[in-house]
């Protein structure tokens, strides 16, 4: 099974429009961050967990042929702004698109997608087939997905663990008998938001302690803010064992 980081930022903090500061300036790849996703596939299936903003061009841009579903981790814009983009799957498989979320993130869809489920279909829309995962484990085109529900300030965040990989975006605090799903795992994706603290996310400091009471093989930042500052100098800082992940980032596991 491969890995792939669609994309390792977020729309926290100022707009890179807004920005001068180093990180937004650096010629440095790895600092070039779109928001949240990664791609899971194998021999048989072509999956992504969210479809944020930037969707359409990470699809693009990692040359993605063929999706078979979307798994949402929770309905926040940066995290499902880019479905109408699925419609390209749609001409091309000739069918709808699998997509997986919880009930609340199902209204949240339907609701800011309203043209997609209207009684009269609009020629070209987007055809989607909800459904609808709770904090059990399901299976996703016989890639099994475990949920691991986390807490983004108030609001309930599903992570997934594949195997011996698990994805946690959004979160601030793991309940204890959450975060046993994730022991054991050989790798985690972890956010790790800025150096400051914030509300509904980990801080560079949060997150290296999460990694280390995980005690995985390797541990991944994600969902980084330009202030965290630079990949280069924030990675040579960190813990052995515990990297930055970046856009374009490929895993085998």
């Amino acid at each position: 099974m491969k890995i792939t980081f669609l994309g390792t930022g977020t729309s926290q903090g100022v707009p890179v429009i807004a920005c001068d500061c180093n990180v937004c300036t650096s010629a440095d790849a790895r600092d070039k961050r779109l928001r949240s996703s990664i791609w899971v596939e194998d021999k048989h299936a072509s999956i992504v967990i969210d479809s944020g903003p930037d969707f359409r061009y990470q699809m693009l841009r990692a040359k993605v042929k063929k999706l078979d579903a979307i798994v949402f981790t929770h309905e926040h814009k940066d995290h499902v702004a880019g479905l109408d983009d699925v419609r390209a799957f749609n001409f091309k498989h000739g069918r709808e698109i699998d997509i997986y979320a919880t009930d609340r993130v199902q209204e949240a869809i339907i609701r800011e997608f309203a043209y997609i489920f209207a009684t009269i279909k609009y020629p070209g829309i987007p055809k989607v087939n909800l459904i609808e995962i709770q904090n059990k484990p399901f299976h996703v085109h016989g890639i099994k997905f475990v949920p691991i529900e986390v807490l983004h300030y108030k609001l309930p965040v599903l992570g997934y663990r594949i195997g011996d990989f698990t994805y946690i975006t959004d979160a601030k605090t793991i309940a204890p008998n959450e975060l046993k799903k994730v022991k054991g795992s050989k790798i985690v994706v972890l956010n790790a938001l800025q150096l400051h603290t914030h509300v509904s996310h980990f801080t560079l400091e949060e997150a290296i302690a999460m990694a280390q009471e995980i005690g995985a093989e390797t541990t991944y930042f994600t969902h980084i803010s330009h202030r965290l500052g630079k990949h280069a100098d924030i990675e040579k800082e960190l813990p052995a064992g515990i990297k930055l992940a970046y856009d374009g980032l490929v895993l085998d596991i």
